[in-house]
Parts: structure tokens; C-alpha cells; sequence
């Protein structure tokens, strides 16, 4: 049994990007997809598709996105995890290195970013920072 399946994604990601491998495959979630949809719109990762495994268990497809041989994406962290959730106020939501990055928060919105947490005066949970 897997405790934060979110961390695991993230995790996974972090690790396709820097070892360049094409693609990377993970269980399927709602959750999941939704930040793998943000990463796509925002340029981190090139696409992203829905599979089945050799047991029949949807899983998620994303390609990885590369820069003259160097990932695009360069790190994601973490922020809130099952033990400690970090809650923010629209007009408190940190920047990601002064705006070059992004972060990713669970708002009664969906899934949202920060620039449209501050856009739609939404706060949430902080979920993860990407740049």
C-alpha cells in the first residue's frame, strides 16, 4: 500500500527527467492527471495519455520534454504531504524563483496554479513547486 501516491508521481517524473528517458508511466488517478495536464500547459512535459497495464489497470502515459539534450524539467518538490498540509490564502501564495517556476494548488477550483489561484482569488493546499 502506497501512503502518498501524489509524492510517488512526482518522484517518478524526477527521476524519468534525469535519467532522459522518453516517457514515464505511472498508475492512473484523477489527481494525477490533472497535474500532469498543468505540466503539459505550462511547457514541462511534451504530452500525456491514458494505457492499461499487463494486468488491465489504467495507467498514465507522459512524455518527457528536452531542451537541446537538457530536461525541461529541471526539479519538482513536494510541499504539502499526508502528514503536514500547507493551506495559503490566494494573496499568500509564495512565489516559485520570483515567478520563473510554478506552483500547483488543490483549490475548491480543481487543481489550479498559482497565477490562476491570485486570478481567481482561490486558495488552497499547496500541492507541489515546479521550474
Amino acid at each position: 500500500m502506497m501512503t502518498d501516491p501524489i509524492s510517488d508521481f512526482l518522484t517518478r517524473l524526477r527521476n524519468a527527467s534525469k535519467a532522459r528517458l522518453d516517457e514515464c508511466v505511472s498508475p492512473h488517478s484523477v489527481m494525477k492527471e490533472s497535474i500532469a495536464a498543468i505540466l503539459k500547459n505550462e511547457g514541462y512535459v511534451t504530452d500525456l495519455s491514458t494505457g492499461t497495464d499487463a494486468q488491465g489497470h489504467k495507467t498514465l502515459i507522459v512524455k518527457m520534454k528536452y531542451s537541446n539534450g537538457a530536461p525541461v524539467l529541471t526539479a519538482l518538490n513536494r510541499v504539502s504531504t499526508p502528514g503536514r498540509r500547507l493551506y495559503y490564502r490566494y494573496t499568500e501564495i509564495p512565489r516559485v524563483l520570483n515567478g520563473l517556476g510554478i506552483s500547483i494548488l488543490s483549490t475548491s477550483k480543481g487543481l489550479l496554479k498559482d497565477a490562476d489561484c491570485r486570478r481567481e482569488k482561490a486558495g488552497g493546499e499547496l500541492i507541489c513547486n515546479v521550474w
